[in-house]
């Protein structure tokens, strides 16, 4: 393996062309438009056998770097690429588009929910799906040549960032990783570590827009320049623009206006509020639509459609409306009298035809789905959206608007880093589609000028790792690996490199040196007489050398591999492994082989619930409300309701509330990170739908909007297969033979409350 530090690839000249025999010619004359020099870098890198990590602003073209990818593995025989998301949404959209390029027979899609063609040469599929698919020791892995990681910088997600950690670490040598990010400040840093973890890989650095983007500023009179250079004119960065500090100032209880006296303070003026439909005119006047609107609210996307609708907006022309009713009608048509009733599909259509709709997850999928068609079409004009449709969705729009700098995070408000103000206003201005961009800010008396100068001046954030073992994770990695040898591949994480660059070298060469005792080890076994000697010899001194670097390592900081051992203390005195750490001889024990196959924050709490039957009692219809209080993570801790359905399913849910508190109590013992508290807040609609009940009536029960209930009904069908899985593992272990008829029976009952809930919008929802 290179010891060199991956190094940021130098731009060539763009028209020094590759070969015309190469693949990338070839590649490249099949595109509409000539390759940037950034690309054409990265795409060179991965024909000359390496990975790249391509950080590019949003709209680049970064997408080009992975489609490439994907010809060059339809050119070698046999070649496999997985193509991962972040989101679902996300998954569908490249799977439908790779259909389109190559075919429906050449690609497939692996959701969760949804499994069509797993064995196709290309498959598109959510970063949990690989991950579980490296942990299960996948057939599907063979023959793999690349993966691409879609927006890559997901690893410092606080939630589900882990899971690009553990690919990135376990998923075998030989394939190669094509890694999509948006600009990020710590490119070199991360690309180090990728290097130093899987050998040869080149950061391909972009800091250029191909669609220029200016800032601006909506004020209740007109449309500001957040930026101007020396004649005043709007300009792409530098000079603030002295009227919007002048306006701050008279917010701040300046001279004229609307002044009131705060208690204990100086007068304060306020300006009006800019309406939503004040937002869509000025869109409208200054030729700035197509246009997003971030409003960090799903019941504030849907008022604002409304308000639009009250106050007369309209953006569409005759022949625009007739296509747009002929699209939306396709979907209505699917529905039944009762859930078009329920779903509200008129004043939906309403606003479609008017030019306006509301995208964000309390939305059904396909409603979501014809929004984005519309929208890429140019037929909706103005898309009033949450935050999530910044995560890469093909929606291009000429403006993004910011409604307000803050956002509330759960627990309180708070403002907006750079990194998710790039993200937001890196959707403005495509490439081939639009001249420039255009972002806009609200004007509001809490915007601070200068705050938000810096705001729209900052390119690039940072990516801070937030990985850390977890049971599920402890299991699995020694299922394959020996405790030193898991123990050490942690050492590697990004976490760690981060914490002490140093260290994930030293572990490194200690897993390259722990590879040669083997060597020597078997050597000695074969050897006879001053040969056998000399192996034993070799592997004594050896292993000193390894025992020295590995207390090297742990003195140095060592934070990652300490939580390990934590984690393995714990499953060590819950009976899912067996042995010692202190001799490192440690085994899977029967029960573990059944938390291998559960995944998520609450691995271990299910595993119990599994092992000691605390279930016991439920129907089909219960097990489905259990796993969806086990899987469900409200938005507000006053969401829906507390105890569940009651009868049997209360009696079980106390059980499982007592068994938490349990582990709870053991992971504060053992300094372990806590799983949340189980939430019921869903469980008895999930009942009522499990036993035939009505959409209107688990909505009205339930109080979440259509497209959350459809979530996390899909998050329990996923709960519930793992719940299968689990159980048949176990009935296929000697050791469990006794309780064999426990696990058929909990088996078949989990297959049958899937069944029972993946019906009407569920169903159509998983299978579009």
């Amino acid at each position: 393996m290179n010891d060199t530090p991956a190094q940021p690839v130098a731009p060539v000249d763009p028209a020094a062309h590759a070969p015309t025999d190469s693949a990338l010619a070839h590649f490249e004359s099949r595109l509409e438009y000539p390759l940037d020099p950034f690309q054409r870098n990265a795409c060179e890198r991965l024909e000359a056998g390496r990975s790249v990590l391509v950080a590019a602003p949003t709209g680049s073209g970064k997408t080009t770097v992975a489609e490439f990818a994907v010809y060059l593995a339809r050119r070698e025989r046999d070649a496999k690429i997985f193509y991962t998301a972040p989101i679902k949404a996300l998954s569908n959209q490249k799977f439908h588009e790779l259909c389109e390029e190559y075919g429906e027979d050449e690609v497939g899609l692996l959701t969760g929910d949804v499994n069509i063609r797993g064995d196709a040469p290309i498959v598109v599929m959510t970063t949990e799906v690989l991950r579980n698919m490296i942990y299960a020791d996948s057939d599907t892995l063979a023959d793999l040549a690349f993966v691409v990681l879609d927006e890559v910088h997901y690893l410092g997600d606080r939630f589900r960032g882990a899971v690009w950690e553990e690919i990135i670490l376990h998923l075998p040598k030989r394939v190669r990783l094509v890694s999509l990010s948006a600009t990020v400040s710590n490119a070199e840093e991360f690309g180090d570590w990728m290097h130093a973890v899987r050998g040869e890989t080149d950061v391909v650095l972009s800091e250029v827009r191909p669609v220029p983007l200016y800032q601006h500023v909506l004020t209740s009179k007109e449309l500001l320049p957040l930026f101007v250079d020396k004649q005043g004119e709007l300009a792409r960065g530098g000079k603030v623009n002295p009227e919007l500090r002048m306006l701050g100032n008279r917010g701040r209880g300046g001279r004229g206006g609307d002044r009131r006296r705060s208690r204990g303070g100086p007068p304060q003026r306020r300006t009006r509020r800019i309406s939503r439909a004040d937002i869509a005119r000025a869109l409208d006047e200054t030729k700035l639509l197509p246009a997003i609107v971030f409003i960090f609210s799903r019941n504030g996307c849907d008022q604002a459609v409304r308000q639009c609708l009250y106050d007369g907006i309209a953006l569409t022309n005759r022949e625009e409306r007739a296509e747009i009713r002929r699209v939306a009608q396709q979907l209505i048509d699917t529905l039944s009298d009762e859930d078009r009733r329920v779903l509200e599909t008129r004043e939906w259509l309403a606003g479609l035809e008017r030019g306006v709709a509301a995208h964000h997850a309390g939305l059904l999928p396909a409603f979501k789905a014809v929004v984005e068609q519309l929208f890429q079409r140019r037929l909706v004009k103005l898309v009033f959206a949450t935050e999530t449709l910044a995560l890469g969705i093909n929606m291009p729009a000429r403006a993004v608007v910011i409604e307000r700098l803050d956002k509330f995070n759960g627990e309180q408000r708070v403002p907006l880093t750079s990194g998710e103000f790039t993200q937001l206003t890196g959707r403005a201005g495509r490439r081939g589609i639009d001249v420039e961009g255009h972002s806009v800010v609200v004007w509001s008396d809490a915007v601070d000028v200068e705050e938000l100068s810096q705001l729209a001046g900052t390119r690039s954030f940072p990516v801070k790792s937030t990985f850390r073992p977890t049971a599920n994770m402890a299991v699995n990695l020694l299922q394959r690996l020996s405790y030193v040898q898991a123990r050490d591949t942690l050492e590697l994480s990004f976490a760690q490199f981060q914490a002490d660059r140093a260290v994930v070298d030293q572990a490194r060469e200690l897993q390259a040196a722990q590879s040669s005792l083997k060597g020597y080890e078997a050597a000695a076994a074969r050897a006879h007489g001053s040969d056998k000697k000399r192996w034993e010899d070799r592997a004594r001194k050896l292993r000193r050398q390894l025992e020295r670097g590995r207390r090297q390592v742990a003195n140095r900081t060592g934070t990652i591999a300490r939580t390990f051992e934590r984690v393995v203390e714990e499953l060590l005195e819950l009976g899912y492994l067996d042995g010692e750490t202190r001799t490192g001889e440690l085994t899977v024990a029967p029960y573990g082989e059944l938390l291998r196959r559960i995944y998520g924050d609450r691995d271990l709490l299910v595993a119990e619930c599994i092992r000691d039957d605390l279930w016991r009692g439920l129907d089909a219809s219960g097990l489905a409300a259990m796993c969806c209080a086990l899987s469900y993570e409200p938005r507000r801790d006053d969401e829906g309701g507390e105890r569940g359905p009651g009868g049997k399913f209360a009696q079980a849910f106390d059980r499982v509330i007592n068994r938490w508190v349990e582990l709870d109590d053991l992971a504060d013992r053992y300094r372990l990170p806590r799983a949340d508290m189980p939430h019921a807040g869903l469980a008895a609609a999930m009942y009522d739908w499990s036993k035939g009940a009505t959409l209107e009536r688990v909505l009205e029960s339930s109080g979440v909007g259509a497209g959350d209930f459809v979530r996390w009904t899909k998050q329990t069908i996923d709960m519930l297969d793992q719940v299968a899985q689990a159980c048949e593992v176990a009935l296929s272990l000697d050791a469990l033979e006794h309780e064999s008829t426990r696990f058929g029976l909990l088996a078949a009952l989990a297959r049958d409350a899937k069944r029972s809930i993946r019906r009407g919008i569920v169903e159509t929802s998983s299978s579009s």
